[in-house]
């Protein structure tokens, strides 16, 4: 069995995620969800940063600063979606910034019509000590395929 990085904090980000969900349900914008998800992961005994900025280098130069939705424990990112359909480009945007920030695993929580997940994960070389690998994979579950969140990997 392949063991997930930061499974069972993944777990409990996605179990809030659901909780959240089933409370306030579908149509509100992301900042509702972004508190309600602090309040939530907060009363699970995590640590959120909300709007946490995160410098983008290139070449040694700061070049801008970008926000994550939330930061968990200091090791997850969660970026937070709430629109009808779910943009292509989300995950990529995802493992951007897992790549700027140097840590390897990001929630994806897609507060649309019906609860969805991906969760991204880049081996960018910080925890292994190889340089500059890229993403490794990438899992994704919706109420529809509840065996992804709720089969103990996180």
């Amino acid at each position: 069995m392949v063991q997930l990085i930061e499974a069972e904090l993944t777990r409990s980000v996605i179990g809030a995620f659901y909780e959240v969900y089933g409370a306030l349900g579908y149509g509100f914008l992301e900042h509702v969800y972004e508190a309600a998800m602090e309040l939530e992961l907060a009363t699970r005994g995590h640590r959120v940063g909300r709007q946490v900025a995160v410098r983008i280098m290139y070449k040694g130069v700061d070049l801008a600063t970008q926000r994550l939705d939330m930061l968990v424990d200091d090791r997850v990112i969660v970026e937070i979606k709430s629109t009808p359909e779910l943009a292509h480009t989300a995950k990529r945007q995802l493992h951007n910034y897992l790549r700027a920030t140097r840590l390897e695993v990001g929630l994806l929580l897609h507060f649309g019509p019906k609860p969805e997940f991906h969760r991204v994960v880049s081996t960018n070389g910080r925890a292994s000590g190889a340089g500059g690998g890229r993403q490794a994979d990438t899992l994704m579950g919706n109420a529809d395929s509840a065996d992804e969140t709720d089969n103990g990997d996180g």
